[in-house]
C-alpha cells in the first residue's frame, strides 16, 4: 500500500484546511485509517482514526474541530480541520492498517500544516 498525503500549507489561526490522502496498491485489504501528527520537538500522536465501517475516534485536542472521513470507492482519506490553532502546527501523516498479506501499518510522507498569523 502506498499513501500520498496533500493539502498542507500556511493558515491563520481560526482558519480551515482539508488534508487528503490517496491510497494505492493493495487497497482492498485496508481496515482502519488514521491521521497522525508530529509537532516540532514532540512525538508523533494520533489525531483521528476511522474504521472501515465509518466509526471514528479523535484526540481530545481536536474533538469538535476536526472531522475525519473516507471514500472507500476512491481510496481516499480526508481530514477537515476547522478553527485551527497555532498548536495544531505539525507534519501530518496518513496511516493505513492492512489486513491479510502484508499485514501491518503503512505510512505516507507527511504534509506540513503551519498555523500562524
Amino acid at each position: 500500500v502506498q499513501l500520498q498525503a496533500s493539502g498542507g500549507g500556511l493558515v491563520q489561526p481560526g482558519g480551515s484546511l482539508r488534508l487528503s490522502c490517496e491510497a494505492s496498491g493493495r487497497t482492498v485489504g485496508i481496515n482502519f485509517m488514521a491521521w497522525y501528527r508530529r509537532a516540532p520537538g514532540k512525538e508523533r500522536d494520533m489525531v483521528a482514526q476511522i474504521g472501515s465501517g465509518g466509526d471514528t475516534n479523535y484526540a481530545n485536542s481536536v474533538k469538535g474541530r476536526f472531522t475525519i472521513s473516507r471514500d472507500n470507492a476512491k481510496n481516499m482519506l480526508y481530514l477537515q480541520m476547522n478553527s485551527l490553532k497555532p498548536e495544531d502546527t505539525a507534519v501530518y501523516y496518513c496511516n493505513a492498517y492492512l489486513m491479510g498479506v502484508g499485514k501491518g501499518h503503512y505510512w505516507g510522507k507527511g504534509t506540513l500544516v503551519t498555523v500562524s498569523s
